[in-house]
């Protein structure tokens, strides 16, 4: 998605510096016409406005303090818009460090995936300062169809993802074992989409992520293992307050047996075949 959030930018006439661990992504960005840098550090070294899109709480901290890290050059008064899906209480944390140094944080997750990233139509469910999101303002429109401003306090917009990835990962489970139950009754899977896409049983998630799972899409728009952590900080968040969560954990059980079947760096889509293997294909 950040590879997304850099082209849908540099369309909008953004100079952008982008900094990818993978060479290929990274290598990508500059045929877009991104400038390619050599670390986090040299690629916020000339930026007022800093994007992160990594995958959890641990990326994003070593992205700003670890080695050649954003926070080594990043100036006071700059802003880092951190885009992942982390914890609630790491996203305030953050804000926190950031803001003693002088940085300020715009807690903006993202959802929609990798063709909506490219195509600038992004929802951005986003909490921070008044300062931060006046800084951010154009490359929200640049990279954005909706930006919900939550509210002024860092964390809120995590907790706004943490509770949409709850109902993603929930939804997605339940219609791949519809599916494969429907499979195993012998009935053919493109027309039950067809039918429930039409009907009440119908999501946004069960027609994307049906649609490539039945048209053997092998490609990875979302991997498995990332749902799983998703969901897996609705769980966290519910036992911090105290609270039951049984479909969340249910979700994120089906999602970690995923997982451990191998399919964790596949796409979530195929939480359908682990279904089917439990099953037995029809």
């Amino acid at each position: 998605m950040g590879l997304g959030v850099a082209r849908a930018l540099l369309a909008k006439g953004f100079a952008v510096h982008a900094h990818d661990i993978v060479p290929e992504r990274q290598a990508a960005a500059v045929a877009l016409g991104a400038v390619g840098c050599g670390s986090a550090m040299e690629a916020g070294r000339a930026a007022s406005v800093v994007i992160t899109v990594v995958v959890d709480a641990a990326q994003t901290r070593a992205v700003l303090f670890g080695e050649r890290g954003l926070c080594g050059t990043l100036a006071r008064g700059s802003t880092l818009m951190m885009c992942s899906t982390i914890a609630p209480r790491d996203s305030e944390a953050l804000a926190d460090e950031l803001a003693g140094a002088g940085i300020s944080m715009l807690d903006a997750p993202i959802s929609g995936g990798p063709a909506r990233a490219h195509a600038g139509t992004l929802t951005v469910m986003a909490s921070g300062p008044a300062a931060a999101f006046t800084a951010c303002e154009s490359v929200l429109d640049a990279m954005s169809a909706k930006c919900f401003r939550v509210s002024g306090r860092a964390g809120d917009g995590s907790r706004m993802k943490v509770v949409n990835n709850m109902l993603a990962a929930a939804n997605l489970a339940a219609g791949c074992e519809a599916m494969a139950m429907a499979s195993k009754l012998g009935l053919d899977l493109r027309q039950v989409r067809e039918v429930v896409n039409a009907s009440s049983g119908g999501s946004w998630i069960f027609t994307d992520r049906m649609a490539r799972a039945l048209e053997g899409d092998a490609s990875v728009h979302a991997a498995a293992r990332v749902l799983a952590k998703d969901v897996g900080l609705f769980v966290d968040t519910a036992r911090d307050l105290g609270l039951p969560a049984p479909m969340s954990e249910c979700a994120r059980e089906i999602f970690l047996d995923t997982v451990a079947r191998g399919f964790g760096e596949e796409d979530d889509s195929a939480v359908l075949r682990r279904y089917l293997e439990i099953y037995g294909k029809k």
